[in-house]
């Protein structure tokens, strides 16, 4: 363990609350209660279920969550009310956060009351919230644009009263690195401290890492760093650090951390962003060819964890920075057989590909093989014919005539769209020849306007082999039709 931080660091986990808060964000009582199964899961220490005050919804949700006896402690956000307590305990929640403006500016403008108003505040609700049984982690909300003197005196008053634990709040995001070092170690030193950092510089992580570091032994943190503006510290990118930077054990389960971000984003409608570091989608994904050379040879070339620590895998992708290396793994896999002459050409066009602007999938690496290898890809599906019907008042349907292998198939489905339709009566008709899964479907507008381009990308799987594949039209249908069909090809032809 590093001498840096100290023993047994917690991890306090405000996706349910601060997280919930993100413009446009509303979780619904299952979608919270998944989540906060898999945050204990995962090993979070304590779960800030919701805000009581909120809704119905809300309470139902935090009394699920509650009742559920997962390993967490759970914990409801408070203001310094009675009735904010009495949801609390009688929902039955372990702990309460309970938070009170401390800044000059937060207590005039925000409260209209003054400093002694304040802690009174503050003290009752501790000396309540004790007598209903519940632990208290008593937080100053602006603390880092407070009077620290006074943040000094409210905490201390707090813990005289029976608060457990107090919290530093970076509410706007406007602490440093060097005041954190300046106001933690005082604070640290009198009672279990937490750092809870808004993100609106950019500087949530370095402060929290920098917090942890100055004494304080709780993280609060969010998945996907959801929250209010630019959100909170990211719970991922902290256990990553400690892990790889620190040689901290977080005794997190690192396995389980994509699985659950991208559960969070789903659940959430937050997609996350491609270069996010540990969980956006480019984070182990290479093109660059001395990058894809070298992680072939050795991945700590050019990744400083491991993919499979956090539960995910390496992808190379082809495009115009992609090199020789990376293009003969790409046909190796694929089963071609290419001397240097003729990968140097598939290196040529899928370079020019790229140059113009194109995602390069696995059928058009295996279309630019087949052509430079003379390879006669005869296709095993043909299409006959395809309708599509959907409307406010019918339930979509798709129905397609294939020629599979010389015998003509016709089938229909339903779905919860008219893509969903169409890709389930495709992978139905093809059923007896193969169990074709599809992995994953992106769509993308090339153009604008209600006639505009659109590209299909779908990643289909068959019997553990992965191909993505592309279909280009103004129709989004048939564009879907056709990519699941090219995609299908590649997986079923026969080039003996």
């Amino acid at each position: 363990m590093s001498v840096l931080f100290a023993d047994n660091l917690r991890f306090f986990d405000t996706t349910l609350r601060d997280g919930e808060q993100t413009p446009g964000v509303s979780l619904n009582p299952e979608q919270k209660f998944e989540i906060a199964s898999r945050l204990s899961d995962i090993g979070i220490d304590v779960i800030e279920a919701g805000s009581a005050a909120a809704s119905d919804g809300e309470r139902e949700a935090i009394r699920r969550i509650a009742d559920a006896g997962l390993k967490a402690e759970i914990c409801t956000y408070v203001r310094a009310l009675r009735e904010d307590i009495d949801y609390a305990a009688d929902l039955g929640a372990d702990s309460v956060h309970l938070v009170i403006p401390v800044s000059d500016l937060h207590i005039a403008k925000k409260l209209r009351k003054d400093r002694e108003q304040v802690a009174k505040m503050a003290y009752d609700a501790v000396e309540y919230a004790k007598s209903r049984g519940l632990i208290v982690e008593l937080s100053g909300e602006d603390a880092s644009r407070a009077d620290q003197a006074f943040l000094h005196e409210i905490f201390k008053g707090g813990l005289e009263r029976g608060a457990d634990r107090l919290c530093f709040c970076d509410t706007v995001g406007l602490l440093t690195p060097e005041k954190t070092a300046e106001f933690i170690p005082p604070l640290a030193a009198i009672a279990p401290l937490s750092i809870h950092c808004h993100d609106d510089l950019g500087f949530a992580l370095t402060n929290t890492m920098a917090a942890l570091k100055a004494g304080a032994n709780c993280a609060h943190v969010t998945i996907n760093g959801l929250g209010e503006r630019a959100g909170n510290t990211p719970f991922e990118e902290v256990v990553m650090a400690l892990e790889a930077l620190y040689g901290y054990q977080t005794r997190i389960v690192k396995e389980k951390i994509y699985p659950l971000s991208s559960l969070v984003s789903r659940h959430t409608g937050v997609p996350l962003a491609v270069n996010k570091a540990i969980v956006g989608e480019m984070a182990f994904t290479h093109e660059s060819g001395i990058h894809a050379h070298g992680v072939m040879r050795d991945p700590s070339t050019y990744e400083s964890v491991k993919p499979e620590m956090v539960g995910r895998k390496r992808r190379i992708v082809l495009g115009k920075h992609s090199g020789t290396a990376s293009v003969e793994a790409a046909l190796h896999e694929m089963d071609y057989n290419a001397d240097e002459k003729q990968v140097k050409e598939i290196v040529k066009r899928v370079k020019q590909l790229g140059d113009e602007g194109k995602r390069v999938t696995d059928a058009d690496l295996m279309a630019v093989a087949d052509a430079v290898l003379s390879i006669e890809c005869k296709p095993v599906i043909k299409m006959r014919q395809f309708t599509a019907t959907s409307g406010s008042h019918m339930i979509p349907t798709a129905s397609v005539t294939l020629v599979v292998n010389g015998q003509e198939m016709t089938g229909a489905a339903t779905g919860d769209g008219p893509v969903d339709a169409a890709m389930e009566v495709l992978r139905k008709c093809v059923s007896d020849v193969a169990d074709i899964r599809l992995e994953e479907y992106h769509v993308d507008a090339i153009s604008g306007g209600t006639d505009a381009l659109v590209e299909v990308t779908v990643r289909l799987s068959k019997d553990g082999k992965i191909i993505t594949s592309r279909g280009a039209r103004t129709d989004i249908i048939m564009a879907s039709v056709e990519a699941m069909i090219a995609g299908m090809n590649r997986l079923l032809r026969d080039r003996t």
